[in-house]
């Protein structure tokens, strides 16, 4: 279901902007199609025959379905795992993760000054190892934290310094794109082909610093939601124009909240709906055809007391894919090192979370994609419904990896 709001909001944010021509990191310094299970258009028939007859047309092959059924599970099961490794440097972890249990995406974490030049050779070297008994040759999602501000995780020559996403938010959704445009330029001279952005919640002006995942850090855009879906609008076309992928986040919000999911066992929202108006910047980045949207870690009492997000079929399957009409790829806020989700095994996230309708488990600890990956396997074997799960979660990331030009030719 699309607000009013938002249809209008849009229409007039990305007509403007026609003729121009985020596991979050924040701990203190430490035209493409959308990404769907969507079928080729079919090719144009051929001349009626002397009978009078119209042959059939015939539909091109999917090449992500074609891909699919020569995967293994093992394969499948490594498409749904995004890896963590420092942005200096590939641990031996994150290369055994790719290689051994056939992950196929990472992030890079930390903090880096090395530069596009050097950020690119690492990124370069990871992709090679995508070889046919890794990945079945299917290239990797290289993702990032690079919203600005306190959360810039490349800088160096040839990475622009990026200010808050508050200072974003007070430009025009027309600056903001041109300016987004440039560093999504150099995220991807740097082989990152996706941004762990922008930050789609609304941080409410009663609460702004005392909210410690969003307001202390000043990334919001603004504290309102008419203001934040112009600014993801402008924020989300300089991204694509750029050709790198965008996973506006945390779904359902973050705004309301009073404890950081990283550093906090438990936290809730009280005030998040189904219907709330913080909703509205997420149903603009799926209007605009956003391939991703990051899930977090928090409980939504009035959505689904008893469990978080990222483990709710309510939010992910009836709330995200249901009434916000998202059909591209979910993506976890950080399953590994995460204290909202410690009380559950490596392996029961990684399930739960696809079970819940999600599609890419994050764990920014690589060594835990391997228990997350056998795990996913494991459960595929033992039930025949969360194996169609699994699978249709695989063809949306394959959709969006041959959106992205990441299939093998």
């Amino acid at each position: 279901m699309r607000s009013p709001l938002y249809a209008v909001l849009v229409a007039a944010t990305l007509a403007s902007l026609v003729g121009c021509a985020g596991a979050d990191s924040a701990r203190p310094p430490g035209g493409r199609p959308t990404a769907g299970t969507t079928s080729s258009p079919a090719t144009p028939p051929s001349p009626t025959t002397s009978g009078g007859a119209s042959p059939t047309a015939t539909a091109t092959p999917d090449p992500a379905e074609a891909l699919l059924a020569r995967l293994s599970l093992a394969q499948r099961a490594g498409q749904l795992v995004m890896v963590g490794t420092p942005a200096t440097a590939t641990s031996s972890a994150a290369r055994s993760a790719i290689g051994r249990y056939h992950v196929g995406n990472v992030m890079l974490t930390g903090r880096s000054s090395r530069g596009v030049t050097a950020t690119a050779a690492l990124t370069h070297a990871l992709q090679r190892r995508t070889t046919d008994s890794a990945t079945a040759g299917v290239r990797l999602f290289v993702a990032t934290d690079q919203e600005g501000g306190k959360v810039q995780v490349l800088s160096g020559p040839g990475f622009s310094p990026i200010p808050s996403g508050t200072t974003q938010g007070s430009w025009s959704a027309t600056t903001l794109r041109s300016r987004a445009e440039q560093w999504g330029g150099q995220l991807r001279r740097a082989g990152v082909n996706l941004t762990l952005g922008p930050v789609a919640d609304t941080v409410p002006t009663s609460l702004g610093t005392a909210n410690p995942p969003i307001g202390f850090f000043h990334r919001q855009f603004a504290s309102t939601p008419t203001a934040v879906s112009r600014s993801l609008a402008g924020y989300d076309a300089g991204m694509k124009a750029a050709g790198v992928d965008v996973a506006p986040k945390h779904f359902p919000g973050l705004g309301w909240v009073r404890a950081n999911t990283d550093t906090t066992s438990v936290v809730r929202d009280s005030t998040t709906t189904t219907s709330s108006p913080d909703l509205a910047p997420f149903q603009a980045a799926v209007a605009a055809g956003a391939p991703f949207v990051m899930v977090s870690s928090a409980i939504y009492t009035r959505i689904d007391p008893a469990h978080p997000a990222c483990f709710s079929s309510a939010v992910i399957t009836d709330l995200l894919r249901g009434r916000l009409g998202f059909d591209g790829v979910v993506i976890s806020d950080d399953l590994g090192d995460a204290d909202a989700v410690r009380r559950w095994s490596p392996g029961s996230r990684a399930v739960q979370f696809v079970g819940a309708g999600g599609d890419v488990a994050l764990t920014v600890d690589p060594a835990l994609a391997a228990p997350m990956a056998v795990a996913l396997v494991a459960r595929a074997k033992q039930s025949a419904a969360f194996r169609a799960q699994l699978d249709a979660a695989v063809l949306r990331v394959l959709h969006a990896k041959a959106a992205a030009g990441l299939l093998p030719s």
